[in-house]
């Protein structure tokens, strides 16, 4: 195995909170619920269930989502949104109709929609951003629904919704010109120049009835499309000035036993996204403009997506078991390396979800009339979630690299560095990639003070073990504490485990004395 005969030399990290790299915006710890599978009925809707509200809302899920942080959650989709019309989601819930979803082959029913999203919401104190049709529907019917959304009142779409019983406009502030626009798979799928007129003219209309909300356009479902960056670049020339964010999609798996090039993902997360603001900073130059536009990466996450889910027998049932993957430490160590990569790209990358919130391919697992519990990678987003400063810092690191085939050549961690201003507290983020062998780390931290204290806590570091959390053993993989590092007059050492996601926090005896 890689990595096993190596001798592993101390890394260096030279921390500067001093030297800020970017502003974090929270709503890089976002989500995505589709009607996808168990993703909403079954997930986070199962009225009946012993922990179910009276509007059928599981309040164990939750509660969960709570503690995840989860701060935007995008909706209704993805694939199912581009045969999807949001007005079957609206209404007298009695009165919805059923309809086939051509994406994921199932029946939907329709009992969960607009409404009820937008209280789920209040639920777990976390905002909405919506996706809108532009497969199989036209620029008419994306006016309508800002309309129902976000107008006051006094037309007839707004006071449809005053009907419905919400009295005050959803205020729904970020909108998805469709989805994954450049995939062949894709319900309604155009050619570049065909999608970017058609966003174009529903940005248009959109921004006339609410000119604050914000629009992400489509850029490539994953950059190992062959239109990849050129799709994304004509689709922004012709939407430039109209939109704010490049809408990408970013999945990770392992190739056959290749766990090197696994646990290195982070690397090729890099890529994508340096290349994709290259993009963007083209188009903005070539129209020589000043709007910049920003990333929203609002599907990525580590997925096993076969062609099983296409097993006929689950064809026009409703909210069918699909694409349930089961996760390990070793998938949180990697999920932990792509939020490294997410924080550094911080000054462009403002929105991020994960993919998706719950059952399909998902941090949060549920068992029909039974528990929910946390899966491995629940807590690296957590984690980020609840410990990421205010702003990146610089974090210097100099360190043995370790060979992955499918990126050469990398270094064997990864770490990225955040401060609190108010607190200065200090968190670094770590993985090892090693599959192997443990890292030694020693970290210099700028004007660290003499009475600061260093936390460690760890999840991985077994390799050849793929233990998974379950309904029945909800806790087999979790964080635990790391042998505490050892204090210097000018930093600290300590020990980072073979295929592993660390969190390493320096407190400070003071607010406002960065440790």
């Amino acid at each position: 195995m890689m990595g096993q005969n190596r001798s592993a030399t101390a890394a260096l990290a030279v921390v500067d909170p001093a030297v800020e790299l970017g502003e974090i915006d929270r709503r890089l710890f976002g989500s995505f619920v589709e009607h996808l599978g168990r993703c909403v009925y079954g997930g986070i809707y199962e009225p009946g269930h012993p922990a179910a509200d009276a509007d059928g809302n599981r309040l164990d899920v939750a509660e969960l989502v709570r503690e995840l942080g989860t701060t935007v959650v995008r909706y209704p989709g993805g694939n199912f949104a581009s045969n999807y019309d949001w007005e079957d989601g609206v209404g007298p819930v009695e009165d919805r109709p059923s309809r086939l979803d051509l994406a994921w082959r199932s029946v939907e029913r329709n009992t969960f929609g607009l409404g009820e999203m937008a209280h789920w919401l209040d639920l777990v104190g976390a905002e909405m951003m919506y996706t809108v049709n532009l497969g199989t529907r036209s620029i008419a019917e994306a006016r309508n629904l800002i309309e129902y959304a976000n107008f006051g009142s006094g037309t007839a779409f707004s006071d449809l919704r005053i009907r419905h019983g919400a009295k005050e406009p959803y205020g729904i502030k970020t909108w998805c010109l469709g989805n994954e626009m450049d995939g062949p798979w894709q319900v309604g799928h155009r050619s570049a120049g065909s999608y970017g007129e058609l966003a174009a003219q529903a940005a248009t209309v959109m921004k006339r009835v609410d000119p604050s909300i914000e629009l992400a356009v489509s850029g490539s479902s994953q950059h190992k499309m062959p239109s990849f960056p050129a799709w994304d670049a004509e689709v922004l020339e012709r939407t430039y000035g109209l939109v704010d964010y490049l809408s990408l999609h970013a999945y990770y798996w392992q190739y056959g036993d290749d766990l090197a090039s696994y646990l290195s993902a982070s690397a090729d997360l890099d890529t994508y996204l340096d290349k994709a603001i290259a993009a963007c900073d083209f188009v903005q130059a070539k129209a020589r403009g000043t709007k910049r536009i920003d990333i929203s990466l609002d599907e990525w996450n580590v997925s096993f997506t076969d062609d099983s889910w296409q097993d006929s027998g689950k064809f026009w049932t409703h909210a069918p078991e699909l694409i349930e993957n089961v996760y390990s430490a070793t998938d949180a160590v990697v999920v932990g390396g792509l939020l490294n990569s997410i924080l550094r790209h911080c000054q462009r990358v403002r929105i991020a979800c994960m993919s998706l919130l719950t059952n399909v391919s998902a941090p949060i697992m549920t068992q029909t009339g039974g528990p929910a519990w946390r899966q491995a990678i629940f807590y690296p987003m957590r984690d980020v979630a609840r410990f990421a400063g205010d702003v990146v810092v610089a974090t210097a690191l100099s360190c043995d690299t370790i060979p992955a085939s499918r990126f050469g050549e990398v270094p064997a961690l990864d770490i990225t560095s955040t401060a609190n201003r108010e607190t200065g507290e200090v968190t670094m983020f770590a993985v090892n990639r090693d599959p192997v062998a443990a890292r030694p780390l020693f970290v210099r931290l700028r004007d660290i003070a003499p009475g600061s204290t260093v936390h460690h806590r760890v999840l991985g570091g077994t390799p050849g073990q793929r233990e998974v959390n379950t309904a029945a053993e909800p806790g087999r993989v979790l964080p635990r504490e790391a042998e505490p590092p050892t204090r210097q007059p000018d930093g600290w050492s300590c020990l980072l485990p073979p295929q592993s996601w660390n969190v390493i926090r320096a407190t400070t005896r003071a607010p406002g004395i960065v440790g």
